[in-house]
Parts: C-alpha cells; sequence; structure tokens
C-alpha cells in the first residue's frame, strides 16, 4: 500500500518518525497496517507503511512481511515503487518506498469514470510490461486490483506486494499450508479459490484481465453482491465484457481464460497489442477441455467482433468446481482473511443471462388489470410507456398506472397501482417507469386536486416498490402546485443512478435533487440554473448528467452539459457545446449528444475523463421526423414509415438503412445479433445487427383494445430483453412475450 492516495489529519498516535523519516501526512490505512507520507534527509518523498502493532508478535506475519519487503525490493523498477528502506525486525515493522503522486485506478475510475479507449489501451501495455518484470523477478503479485495500480504521470505503477509469493517457492512451504485464501475476490483467479497452493504467474495475467475491464466499465466481469457469488462466477461463470472497447475484447478474453495455461504470457499480451493479432495457436494443456469446456487458442484479429457467448442453461453446471470455490471462499471469510471489494452494479436477474429463460417459461399475452375501484379513472384506450424486468419480474407504467407487475415466466398479473386513485381527468398517459435496481423500482403518484381559483393542483411523489409485492417500500413528495414539475424521466425531469433517483423538486419546479435510493430521503437539492435556460435531468453509463439550453429553437441556441457529483449535486465539471442538445448515451467513455429538437448533421461527444469535446459529421444527415436512439454501442435513426437507419456514433458513419416493415415502431432493442423494433399494436421485426436485413417478423395482435386515442402517436413503450426473452408493450394496458429464437410463438 503505497503511492499518492489522499491524505489524512495525522493523529496523535500517529508517530514523528519511522527509522529516521520525518511524518508528514498520513495516506491512508487497511487491515494490516498504516502508510504515511514522509521525508528522507535529503528531502524525498516517501511513502512508509507501517504494520499494526498487533501483528508484531505473530511470528507467520513478521516472516510475510520479510517476504513482502524482498520481493518489492527484487521487482523494484520503472513499473513498481522501488524500495528505499524497510525493518521487518523493528517493535513495528515497517518498509519505506518512493512516492508515487497520482489517483489508484479505483479511485480514479469512481471519480471521473471508466478511461477512454487509447488510456484503456496505455494502461493494458503498461501492466502488461509491469507483470512482465514482476514474473521475471521470480515473484507472483496475486493481488493485482485496481487498488494496488497507480496512475503515476509516466504510466502505471504496481504496487502492494503484501500477499506476493516467490514463483519458485514449492507447494510445502508451510506458509502456503494455513488454509488461508488471500486476494480480493472479483480480481482473482480461478486457481486462487480451487487450488490456491497452485498458484502461478497465470494468476497476475487473469487480475490484469479484470483490472482491465473495472477500467472499461467502473464493474469488474464477475461482479456480484456476495463474495460467494462473485467466486462461483470466476471459476465457472462468462464474464460481462459489454462496455469494453471492441479492439480489447481479444486482448481481455485472453486474460480471462479459466485454465492458466490457456492464458497468454506479458510478452504475448505486447505482442497483442503491438501488431494486432492474437499468438499462434498453442496445444491445448491436457484436461482443459474437461474441466473448462474450452478448446485452444485461435489466432484472430484484434478488431474482430467476438461472438455472443454460447447459451447457459437455467441449472449450473460445473458443480464440483462451485462446491470447491464455495468451500474455499468460506473458509477464508471465516478466516478472515479475503478483502472483499465491489464497485455499484444492480443486481443481477436470475433470467437475465443471455440465452437463457425463466424457469416454467413459456410465451404469454396479457393485459393488466385495473385496481379495484379505478376502472373507470384509467380509461378505456390507453398504453403502457416503459416497462423494466426486475428479478423475476416485469413492471410496466402508463395508461394511469403507477406500475403493475407480470411475471416473467407466465405473464400473471399480480399487483397493479394506480398514479391517482381520486382524479376523473383520464389523461390517459400518466405514469412511467423512473428506473429500477436491487429489486425495487421507481415510479410517481400524482394526486390531483381544485385549488380554491378552480385551477388543478398536483402533488408529485416518488415511490419506491418492491418489484414481486407492489409494497411501498418508501415515498418522497418531490412538489406541490400548479408549478410543480412531474417527475418523469421521459420528459427530463428525471433519472436514476446507483445512488437513487435524481429529480425536479420543489413547488415551483426549480431545484432538483437526489433522493436516496434505499430510505427515500433527500440527501441533497440544488437550484437549476435561472431563465431562460431550459434543463433536462439525464443519466447514462451510472452517471447523472444536467443539460440546460438556452435559445432552443435558434440558431444561436447554446448547452451547457454538466457531470453532477452524487455526494453533493455540484457540477463536477461543466462543457459548453453549440445547438440545443440531448444525451442519447455514452459509448467507450463518451458522451454521446444529439439534437434535441430537429433533425441535425452532427453529434457531440464528450470524454467524461478529460472533457474534450469532438463534432462528429454525419454522413448522411438524420432524416426528417427521424426520431434518434443509443443502443448497444450503435446509434438508430428511425421514421414513424418503419425505416431505420445504423449509424456509428464515434465515425457518424451509416452502417446500414433498411425498412424494417414496422410503422409508427418505438425505441429499439438490440442484442449482440439482432435489432428489435415494435409497433403499438405489436408488429414485431427482427433485424440483423451487422447488416440491418429483416430475418424475422410478426403480425400485429387484435386482443389488446383500441389503441388509438392519440397518446402514442410516434410508437410504443421501449421493448424489454431479457435472456432470450422479449417482452413488448402494446395496445391497451398489454404486453407479450416471446422467445427470440422463435418469433412464431404465440
Amino acid at each position: 500500500m503505497t503511492g499518492g492516495r489522499t491524505g489524512m489529519a495525522l493523529r496523535e498516535t500517529d508517530p514523528a518518525e519511522v527509522g529516521g523519516y520525518r511524518i508528514e501526512d498520513r495516506l491512508g490505512s487497511g487491515g494490516m497496517g498504516v502508510v504515511y507520507l514522509a521525508r528522507s534527509p535529503s528531502g524525498r518523498r516517501l511513502a512508509v507503511k507501517v504494520v499494526h502493532g498487533q501483528y508484531a508478535d505473530d511470528d507467520e506475519f513478521r516472516t510475510r512481511f520479510r517476504r513482502e519487503v524482498a520481493a518489492a525490493r527484487q521487482v523494484s523498477g520503472a513499473f513498481t515503487a522501488p524500495v528505499v528502506d524497510a525493518d521487518a525486525d523493528a517493535p513495528s515493522p515497517w518498509m519505506a518506498t518512493l512516492f508515487i503522486p497520482g489517483e489508484d485506478l479505483g479511485t480514479h475510475v469512481r471519480n471521473h469514470g471508466p478511461l477512454s479507449p487509447q488510456r484503456l489501451r496505455e494502461l493494458a501495455a503498461g501492466l502488461a510490461e509491469a507483470l512482465r518484470d514482476i514474473h521475471r523477478a521470480g515473484v507472483v503479485h496475486r493481488d493485482l486490483k485496481p487498488a494496488n495500480v497507480m496512475l503515476a504521470e509516466d504510466g502505471p505503477r504496481v504496487i502492494d506486494f503484501g500477499i506476493s509469493r516467490a514463483a519458485e517457492f514449492a507447494a510445502s512451504d508451510v506458509l502456503t499450508q494455513t488454509g488461508r485464501v488471500m486476494g480480493t475476490p472479483p480480481y482473482m483467479s480461478p486457481e486462487q479459490f480451487s487450488s490456491p497452493h497452485d498458484v502461478g504467474p497465470a494468476a497476475d495475467i487473469f487480475s490484469l484481465g479484470s483490472v482491465l475491464v473495472y477500467a472499461a466499465t467502473r464493474r469488474g466481469p464477475f461482479d456480484s453482491p456476495s463474495a460467494y457469488e462473485t467466486a462461483v462466477r470466476v471459476v465457472e461463470g462468462e464474464p460481462e465484457l459489454s462496455g469494453v472497447p471492441d479492439e480489447l475484447v481479444p486482448f481481455i478474453r485472453l486474460c480471462l481464460e479459466k485454465h492458466p495455461k490457456s492464458r497468454a504470457s506479458p510478452d504475448e499480451l505486447l505482442t497483442l497489442l503491438r501488431d494486432g493479432r492474437l499468438p499462434a495457436p498453442r496445444p491445448e494443456p491436457e484436461g482443459a477441455r474437461s474441466e473448462q469446456g474450452r478448446g485452444p487458442r485461435k489466432t484472430v484479429p484484434v478488431d474482430a467482433r467476438p461472438e455472443p457467448a454460447p447459451p447457459r442453461t437455467r441449472r449450473r453446471s460445473g458443480c464440483l468446481i462451485a462446491s470447491a470455490a464455495a468451500a474455499v471462499v468460506l473458509a477464508a471469510l471465516a478466516a478472515g482473511t479475503i478483502a472483499v471489494t465491489r464497485a455499484h452494479t444492480p443486481t443481477p436477474s436470475p433470467s437475465a443471462a443471455a440465452g437463457d429463460l425463466p424457469e416454467g417459461w413459456r410465451p404469454w399475452a396479457a393485459k393488466a388489470k385495473a385496481p379495484a375501484g379505478t376502472e373507470k379513472i384509467l380509461g378505456p384506450d390507453t398504453s403502457f410507456r416503459r416497462c423494466a424486468a426486475v428479478s423475476e419480474s416485469l413492471v410496466c407504467a402508463g395508461a394511469n398506472l403507477m406500475a403493475t407487475r407480470f411475471d416473467l415466466a407466465d405473464g400473471r398479473n399480480t399487483w397493479s397501482r394506480p398514479v391517482d386513485p381520486t382524479t376523473d381527468s383520464g389523461s390517459g398517459d400518466e405514469g412511467t417507469i423512473i428506473g429500477a435496481d436491487g429489486g425495487r423500482v421507481y415510479a410517481y403518484a400524482a394526486d390531483d386536486r381544485n385549488g380554491a381559483d378552480g385551477a388543478l393542483l398536483t402533488r408529485y411523489t416518488v415511490h419506491a416498490l418492491a418489484a414481486d409485492t407492489g409494497e411501498v417500500l418508501w415515498r418522497t413528495a418531490t412538489g406541490d402546485g400548479g408549478s410543480a414539475t412531474v417527475p418523469d424521466r421521459d420528459q427530463g425531469s428525471a433519472t436514476t443512478v446507483p445512488e437513487g433517483v435524481v429529480t425536479a423538486y420543489g413547488d415551483q419546479g426549480r431545484q432538483y435533487a437526489l433522493l436516496d435510493g434505499e430510505s427515500g430521503q433527500v440527501r441533497w437539492k440544488r437550484p437549476l440554473p435561472d431563465s431562460p435556460y431550459d434543463c433536462l435531468l439525464r443519466s447514462a453509463a451510472e452517471r447523472a448528467y444536467l443539460v440546460c439550453a438556452t435559445d432552443m429553437e435558434k440558431s444561436t441556441a447554446r448547452s451547457n452539459v454538466s457531470l453532477l457529483d452524487m455526494a453533493t449535486g455540484k457540477p463536477r465539471w461543466t462543457v459548453q457545446v453549440g445547438g440545443a442538445v440531448d444525451v442519447l448515451g455514452e459509448d467507450r467513455g463518451r458522451l454521446v449528444l444529439g439534437d434535441a429538437y430537429h433533425p441535425g448533421d452532427r453529434l457531440t461527444l464528450i470524454n467524461v475523463s478529460s472533457h474534450v469535446l469532438t463534432v462528429v459529421r454525419l454522413a448522411d444527415p438524420q432524416p426528417d421526423g427521424a426520431n434518434a436512439y443509443m443502443t448497444g454501442g450503435t446509434l438508430y435513426f428511425t421514421r414513424s414509415s418503419g425505416s431505420v437507419r445504423a449509424v456509428s456514433p464515434r465515425t457518424g458513419r451509416t452502417l446500414w438503412e433498411t425498412n424494417s416493415t414496422v410503422e409508427q415502431q418505438g425505441p429499439p432493442t438490440a442484442s449482440a445479433t439482432h435489432v428489435y423494433l415494435a409497433s403499438p399494436s405489436g408488429r414485431l421485426a427482427a433485424l440483423n445487427a451487422r447488416t440491418g436485413k429483416v430475418e424475422a417478423t410478426r403480425p400485429g395482435r387484435d386482443d389488446g383494445g383500441p389503441a388509438g386515442s392519440g397518446f402514442v402517436t410516434t410508437g410504443g413503450a421501449p421493448l424489454v430483453l431479457d435472456g432470450d426473452a422479449l417482452y413488448v408493450p402494446y395496445g391497451v394496458r398489454s404486453v407479450f412475450a416471446v422467445d427470440v429464437n422463435n418469433l412464431a410463438d404465440l
């Protein structure tokens, strides 16, 4: 543990000096010790690690600390923090290394978001070089993770060799026989769980792949809410690589091979980065196919798009491997030797695995029942606006329903809540799913009443509902009166982030606030910019943005795009953009913005790390009357006539254009291989994602009731793709479900 972490105030119990080095600041502390910023007599800045007193009398620990010092001395060089001095026999053992200014990778990604593709390549090369030097010195790090990678000005440095082991030490070494599992589960290799005595240099290569995924996406490839589930995923699960730049996917897959002998060496990885091709095939390790179901590596261009993962069945395979991993993890947790770290990731649905269907699933079609006593309130012919798959539930909203639940497997409609159980206005399109996270959905209520002068007054309330039962977990009022703003995702007045709901706030709607996802409490509130700005609250890649435009319809329009700090609500940075823009999504660390009010001929990209603005000209201007959507890293322009154009947001190049045969289509949904579109009546088309060719269609349905109320004029609600199950809202408060491998069902 060393380097340029944020300093903390010294305490009265902290030493004035260690080993003759004057202590200036406290850099941080961990389970094993405290790290201080110190000065050598010549003025050189050092990071001094001092072991906690309770470990000083532990002979085994002192031996391990001596080994850490020896390992760090062996690998001191351009890619690590050189050791300056150490004393493993002091009353409190300590080690001093050169201080490395800068943030560790974990802190940097949490504060600034994923790295750009270019910085990812530089990180991959720097870490491969570091591991090459570490392994040449006969050392295995065994705990490579974002917190142990310092982002120095001249490239990444690997630090903290606290649980490293010399590669030549025999498995009979007494210190490897204690039953302890050392490491951080999301970044450990399969063999660290299943065979910890046999861990070699290839384990660091696996960790390298996991670290790069985190740097690219702000999550690990095997993240799970529990250390047990993480271990099982590491040992036998497929990595989640969505969001990783295509050119780095083959590199990372080589690192994340389950069998150690199938992973590339650091030199091979550096060749891959330099020459753009994978190493030559090598013989398959004996037993590798039977253990992991994998063949030998193949020579593939780096820019080749990987094939989608093979379908997985509901019941897990590899039970013996999983059981071994579970036993090791449970033992390690009991011994307190695993340091568990986890970035925020929404709780995964058990049915969310690609190529999978929920247990007992069948094609179905269903219509939401009106809550008792509200049949007349809902009106006869209105449609859902948005749905979300949460756990085993499909929760939809719209048509004056705050939310209603269908079972993912069979379509049973188990509960419904109206937006306002007292109104008789029949406005028809109220209600939408603001977002979903961790088994709950966020929706809103709108309680209408007439004021003393007859004016309509509304009290808006954001609700967090348990997806499976509809139970109200919390409710928080966001505004009350004639000028209050509806907290509506589609109108840009509410959005969700891992911390909760960011929404318009106040009786005049002139503030925005964060409602805590767990409690609903207002964590902060901030004023919106004064007129003439018109502002939108948007989110992309789990980050919240405030987009405020002036002169919206004029050529002089300008927009201020701000990334919001979830701790305070203040902008972390603001970039001014020409034109009135809206957020379309994020692609490879760049926020993608399009024209908000009329067709344009350009996209604006903002690097979320460097804040550099880039304008991308569209090869073909946006068609008149087209709606723009981003999904799966591709921009789609759709028109009510059925035409669809796919565009690369990175180059502006048109990838393909086709007639989908679906009129009035809603927002598209994409898998790795297909793009799906549907009409308000449920007519469905599956287009080849690479070519745009219409490969399957199914007709609309006539059992959803009339949908001609005028509330849906440019398409229905977004489709929901969950594994192989596609859920299509249509008609009047209706949904049908099909297996995308057989669109003729139902």
